[in-house]
């Protein structure tokens, strides 16, 4: 089979394609066959050595796909059944992969295989921090980073069902239209726009009580800036780079601020809580609430190009690699 590979950490150049044997499932574990692979910036923190991996390391967090066969005491599916899963273990860019059954779950059969790849991590992501980090109500503004990017697009939508006032930041021009057609209140050019600023004058200078980060650095002033007295600052992301450090007193004199850097996996660490996300998760976009958008696909032999134009913040929505 062919596989993505990294035998040193660095730029995109150090992706390669290889071939490889189609591995076997072990106890408790599952055989996939991958109809499509998500591609997040997790990937490129790996990549990288932001995110330390033992090398030689494969890449790809998340795919959906057909199970070929399942192993001893397996339960849960059987081969034929669709199913997609989003904490690895690292290796998804991959034609085939070997994944525990208790990190996958079934697709519905209303939903795509590709938008269940597009959506897993992306999707269950935007869940738990908008309904378990900082359960966001009703009437509440929320400062949401990156809008038009692949978790920004669905918090954005998932945020206007739950019926907050959404606060949306973008890049540019064009990406402040995609914020505003999934339901923004508001949209701020943060490369051109003092985000605080303007976050001050749609509330009438109270601030936020949430804001949700994923840039890092480039936002990171502009973020804490725009917190209301309480308020939560979520950092879930290094776009730009990773967020400085930060003297804890300094949360204390803007506002007893709270500052968290959560991660997915902790939030499905269980299989309850994973069967939970994912279903809230399809059960929004079965209801029409949520919308995925597949803004580029690309061939798992050109993975280099992918990350590219990710980390060029070329790409808008999801992006998928197809074997």
């Amino acid at each position: 089979m062919r596989a993505v590979q990294i035998e040193t950490t660095g730029g995109p150049d150090v992706l390669t394609l290889i071939d490889c044997p189609i591995p076997t499932a072990g106890p408790g574990e599952v055989l996939v066959r991958h109809e499509a692979i998500g591609i997040n910036f997790i990937d490129t923190y790996h990549r990288t050595g932001l995110y330390p991996v033992k090398l030689p390391s494969r890449l790809g967090m998340e795919a959906a796909g057909i199970i070929e066969a399942v192993g001893a005491g397996v339960d849960r599916f059987r081969p034929g059944d669709r199913i997609a899963y989003a904490s690895g273990p690292i290796g998804a860019y991959s034609e085939f992969h070997v994944v525990a059954a208790d990190r996958a779950v079934k697709v519905p059969a209303g939903v795509a295989l590709t938008t269940a790849a597009a959506a897993m991590l992306k999707g269950m992501t935007a869940e738990f921090l908008l309904r378990r980090c900082y359960p966001l109500q009703a009437g509440q503004y929320a400062l949401i980073h990156a809008a038009a990017g692949g978790v920004g697009q669905i918090m954005v939508q998932w945020a206007k069902a739950i019926g907050a006032q959404v606060i949306a930041t973008v890049g540019s021009e064009a990406k402040a239209e995609i914020a505003r057609s999934l339901g923004a209140d508001h949209v701020i050019l943060y490369d051109t726009q003092d985000v605080a600023a303007e976050v001050r004058r749609i509330t009438g200078g109270l601030g936020v009580p949430v804001a949700y980060d994923s840039v890092g650095a480039s936002t990171f002033e502009g973020t804490l800036a725009s917190l209301a007295r309480r308020g939560l600052f979520v950092s879930y992301g290094n776009a730009s780079g990773p967020a400085p450090a930060i003297e804890p007193g300094r949360l204390s004199r803007m506002g007893s601020l709270f500052l968290t850097r959560p991660t997915l996996f902790d939030y499905v660490a269980t299989t309850a809580d994973l069967d939970d996300s994912a279903s809230a998760l399809f059960a929004m976009i079965a209801s029409g609430k949520v919308r995925v958008d597949i803004g580029q696909t690309f061939s798992l032999d050109n993975a280099r190009l992918a990350h590219e134009a990710l980390e060029a913040r070329r790409t808008t929505g999801a992006s998928l690699l197809i074997p």
